[in-house]
């Protein structure tokens, strides 16, 4: 599917869950604060008018307003997620890397800001530096990457997308994909991966993750 370039006011069609007045969908799950994500908002302010995001998750209305309406953003919703698991159920996920990056063809250094989410947890980790070396040389100088990374690997999780409810806070909801195995990633393999990207800010928190933010200087 080809990636959807929405802004301001932007619709999802797609989930079942949106009110026919076409107003966003909102979760029941309680807001979970963020201390990445005001951090990763600031860096693309930062950037000056019509910063260009990419969300690796997939369209929630609320998300698309927020940057259309806070920061007029062109955003760029990839849902890699359902490739994720399509190459899962097909047993390609050795080819993974491939299809994001086939996916993924902003020219080099033409990108603000990345949200991973916690893509990363799910690939192998020569996938998982292919995908990171290819966002680095998408990202422009003072450029933000946002991710959340485990701590210690779960033989299985359910895949989650993220709804921001406001500047502090996120909301986690339950994703229809089957999901799978999570392999963490030490800090200094982080760092490696990113290179040369710089770790600005580092959050361990209770639910067996880090939130990450990593900018180009």
């Amino acid at each position: 599917m080809l990636s959807k370039i929405l802004g301001w006011g932007g619709k999802d069609p797609t989930d079942p869950k949106r009110p026919k007045d076409g107003s966003a969908p909102k979760g029941t799950e309680p807001p979970v604060p963020s201390k990445a994500f005001p951090k990763f908002v600031s860096a693309l302010a930062n950037q000056g008018e019509s910063a260009t995001v990419i969300d690796f998750g997939p369209v929630i209305g609320s998300n698309v307003a927020y940057f259309g309406e806070r920061l007029g953003c062109k955003l760029f919703i990839e849902d890699l997620l359902t490739e994720l698991e399509r190459h899962r159920k097909a047993g390609t996920m050795h080819t993974l890397a491939d299809a994001v990056e086939s996916r993924l063809r902003q020219q080099e250094g033409s990108v603000d800001g990345i949200l991973c989410w916690d893509y990363f947890d799910f690939l192998d980790k020569p996938s998982a530096q292919r995908v990171a070396r290819h966002l680095v040389k998408m990202l422009k100088p003072g450029g933000a990457i946002m991710g959340f990374f485990c701590t210690s690997g779960v033989e299985h999780s359910h895949l989650t997308k993220y709804e921001i409810v406001n500047d502090q806070s996120l909301r986690l909801r339950p994703h229809p994909g089957a999901g799978g195995k999570k392999l963490a990633l030490h800090n200094r393999e982080i760092i490696k991966m990113f290179d040369p990207l710089v770790v600005a800010e580092s959050f361990l928190l209770k639910n067996n993750s880090r939130e990450i933010l990593l900018r180009r200087k």
